[in-house]
């Protein structure tokens, strides 16, 4: 059979961080004669050799290089080109990992759009991914129609033959961005890119020793020499005009201008921040003009402006100012309406603690930037303004699974609204209305079990900074945070908030306990009621019109019985009718059955009621921490009654042991 893809990792003393890239390379839904991977071991000294020659002794389809250490990553992915007989390569790195379905679904992709490049959602667990790029499918991607020069990392799949008709290979030795010069040299010679933005593909990761090879400190000397590469690259595959300064203006942004803002600059010693800067300022006055500026963002724009002009002091004064900037949110309203929760925030940047303003003049909208009347005067002299582009703000709401990042954009509406801060300067506050369906906000698709966490990111004149929504609400929240039941097979996803902070995240299909913590805590056993067998339970919970009732309750006592009984939803009502004949003479302990999509059965969570059903036959529905009186059936032994104040003192500490936990 032809071999579909061919892996290739460079690896250098991964140590354990290894064991999560071979464990994905184990699980990819391709058969092992579809693919085949190289692990090229460029002179390791830990027990990773060893390691890698017992796992292609296993595999067949895995096979080991060794070669003497060469430095870096180009020389070892060159011998992994060499040795691959797949359609496509694909490149990983030792310490990241792949999805399931990655190397099936990329492949697949790739052959139904002709790609010569095929680029798979990315996820960074601890490091920042391009986020614009993955918002859809691209099946016909150039850098002209899509921001895939945002996306300049080598973890892609490449056509074989595409890299032999053009003799691509990366450049050797120790030196960085050599990632840069290849994927843009494929990009700009590549007749299709395909963008796969529904299913996330890759994992970046950051180690907990802090070792990731493109996160230590660089010499800004070599480095900024091999940036240069990159360009050299751009100039030769472009004519000079827009598309070269659109390019261009991406190095400006990102390995410059974003290097030279808030608390980036200013956290490192300053004698190393004044070489990266005369550097930087190097590339900036050889290679960039105003077209190049005109690509950037307005604050980019003026940053850029200060160092063409060499205020490297009002560059610091600036960062000092925007290492204050931060945004923040209001919940103002949260509710579910036919299996689909509403969700409205209102929200706005501050500098330090307090509202940004911008100033107006005339017709004109301004940043209010803490430069020097030089600093100004350099800036209009470059015909770079400090106007503020408020119309354009927006802002996103996107749903992030704890665990692995995968992260979807939700529906959403904005509304800008100018509020006066005096002396002629005002504040902008954004109203966000977001919709949130859980069978198809995973593009399409129903959002997987696990722990969703909502962030709220805005995007106004050059910042884009995001921040956790719900710690902050308003006063009708709290009445709209239902568990609900939605989609099919159903399950439950359940609004809460997190221990110490209090933002807003959703439990799906009952990762935790949070439905006994947080939703059945609200039921009020007063309103529980019995009419002959048939008992009442209030419940706050919604059910999407098209889920039916698929809900069970389940009176149980140790060492006597289970006994389930089917149950309907109407409003905020569970009923059943009880099994009577089952259950005379004894006090039972009510759980819910609510299905779990995952383990196609129900999970049952203990409710605060117990059922009494007399000799004979009369049913009544107790709190379940009431005392038995004389006469009547004991408590059951399963639940022995706790104190509210205890209930209250456990809560207490766990709030107190989880507010150092990520929330």
């Amino acid at each position: 059979m032809t071999v579909k893809v061919s892996v290739v990792i460079a690896v250098y003393n991964p140590g354990k961080y290894v064991e999560d890239c071979i464990t994905g390379l184990l699980r990819q839904s391709l058969t092992p004669d579809e693919f085949e991977v190289f692990f090229v071991d460029d002179g390791s000294t830990d027990e990773t050799p060893a390691r890698l020659d017992r796992l292609a002794a296993e595999h067949p389809h895995i096979h080991v290089i060794h070669q003497e250490s060469s430095g870096w990553s180009g020389k070892p992915r060159n011998t992994g080109i060499d040795a691959a007989r797949g359609e496509y390569i694909m490149f990983a790195d030792h310490d990241d990992w792949l999805g399931d379905e990655a190397l099936e679904r990329m492949y697949d992709y790739g052959k139904a759009n002709g790609a010569d490049v095929v680029v798979g959602k990315m996820a960074g667990l601890g490091r920042p991914v391009p986020q614009e790029l993955f918002r859809v499918n691209r099946p016909r991607a150039t850098v002209e129609n899509a921001p895939l020069i945002d996306s300049l990392t080598p973890h892609k799949m490449f056509r074989r033959e595409f890299l032999e008709q053009h003799n691509m290979r990366f450049k050797e030795g120790r030196r960085r961005l050599e990632d840069h010069v290849f994927v843009v040299e494929a990009y700009l010679r590549a007749k299709s890119v395909a963008v796969l933005g529904d299913y996330l593909c890759y994992y970046h990761i950051t180690r907990d020793d802090g070792s990731n090879a493109g996160f230590q400190r660089f010499d800004p000397v070599g480095y900024f020499t091999n940036l240069r590469e990159a360009l050299d690259v751009v100039e030769e595959l472009t004519e000079p005009g827009p598309l070269r300064d659109k390019l261009f203006s991406r190095w400006l942004r990102n390995e410059m201008v974003e290097r030279l803002r808030g608390n980036r600059l200013l956290k490192l010693p300053e004698d190393y921040a004044e070489e990266l800067y005369r550097e930087i300022r190097g590339v900036v006055t050889e290679r960039f003009g105003p077209g190049v500026f005109a690509g950037v963002a307005p604050t980019q724009r003026v940053v850029a402006g200060l160092v063409a002009a060499d205020h490297y002091q009002d560059v610091r004064a600036l960062a000092h100012w925007e290492a204050g900037i931060g945004p923040t949110g209001t919940l103002d309203s949260l509710a579910w309406e036919d299996g689909v929760l509403n969700i409205g925030f209102t929200s706005e940047y501050q500098v330090d603690g307090e509202p940004m303003t911008f100033r107006r003049e005339g017709e004109r909208d301004l940043l209010g930037l803490p430069l020097s009347d030089k600093a100004l005067e350099a800036l209009a002299g470059q015909n770079i303004t400090l106007d503020a582009p408020v119309g354009k703000s927006d802002v996103d709401l996107v749903v992030r699974h704890r665990e692995d990042a995968r992260q979807y954009y939700l529906p959403v509406e904005c509304e800008l609204h100018r509020l006066d801060a005096g002396d002629g300067s005002f504040r902008q506050r954004i109203t966000t209305r977001a919709a949130l369906d859980p069978e198809t906000a995973a593009a399409g698709k129903p959002l997987g079990k696990g722990i969703w966490d909502l962030h709220l990111r805005i995007k106004s004149c050059g910042w884009s900074k995001e921040t956790r929504l719900g710690a902050v609400r308003g006063e009708d929240v709290e009445a709209g945070r239902l568990a609900a039941l939605t989609g099919e097979p159903r399950r439950l996803v359940l609004p809460y908030w997190t221990d110490g902070p209090g933002n807003l995240s959703l439990d799906v299909d009952q990762h935790t306990n949070k439905l006994e913590r947080e939703a059945v805590a609200l039921m009020d056993p007063a309103e529980a009621v019995v009419e002959g067998s048939a008992v009442r339970l209030p419940l706050p919970l919604h059910v999407a019109a098209d889920t039916g009732n698929p809900v069970q309750l389940r009176f149980e006592r140790k060492n006597v019985g289970k006994f389930p009984a089917d149950a309907e939803v109407s409003g905020r009502t569970v009923s059943a009718t009880l099994p009577l004949e089952k259950l005379t003479g004894k006090r039972w302990a009510v759980r819910i059955g609510v299905p779990s999509a995952d383990r196609g059965e129900a999970k049952w969570t203990r409710l605060p009621v117990d059922v009494v059903v007399t000799a004979d036959g009369t049913a009544r529905v107790i709190d379940r921490h009431t005392p038995p009186a004389p006469g009547r059936p004991d408590p059951t032994p399963s639940a022995q009654p706790r104190p509210l104040w205890r209930r209250a003192a456990g809560h207490i500490k766990r709030s107190l042991t989880n507010q150092q936990k990520k929330n």
